[in-house]
């Protein structure tokens, strides 16, 4: 058994953006075929900048906030309760576009 609290658990940068802050509940190898379960929150304006993972399927669950996802090159808006799934190779970015915070919890699967 494993219980963590997101209080507890330190920020780090996103990989293909380093600014853009995350907390990782499970990382890689900790559960069979998970890849990852992270929150991350983005600033009105910030901007997860394209990018794909040819090795994974990546679920996002919007907590709050508002934004746009595009996913190669269209554009689809997203706010609270939104979830949205990208398969491997999907070249994807995500804007937040309010004026408050963008919270997502996600996480990626082994394609």
């Amino acid at each position: 058994m494993k219980i963590l609290s997101l209080i507890d658990i330190p920020e780090e940068g996103v990989s293909h953006d380093p600014q853009l802050l995350k907390k990782v509940m499970i990382r890689d190898g900790e559960l069979p075929h998970l890849k990852k379960f992270a929150q991350a929150r983005f600033a009105p304006d910030q901007i997860a900048h394209a990018h794909s993972h040819p090795d994974q399927y990546e679920v996002f669950l919007i907590e709050s906030g508002e934004g746009i996802v595009r996913v190669n090159g269209e554009e689809h808006k997203i706010s609270s309760g939104s979830c949205v799934v990208f398969e491997p190779f999907e070249v994807h970015e995500v804007t937040n576009t309010g004026s408050t915070e963008l919270i997502l919890t996600y996480f990626g699967l082994e394609a």
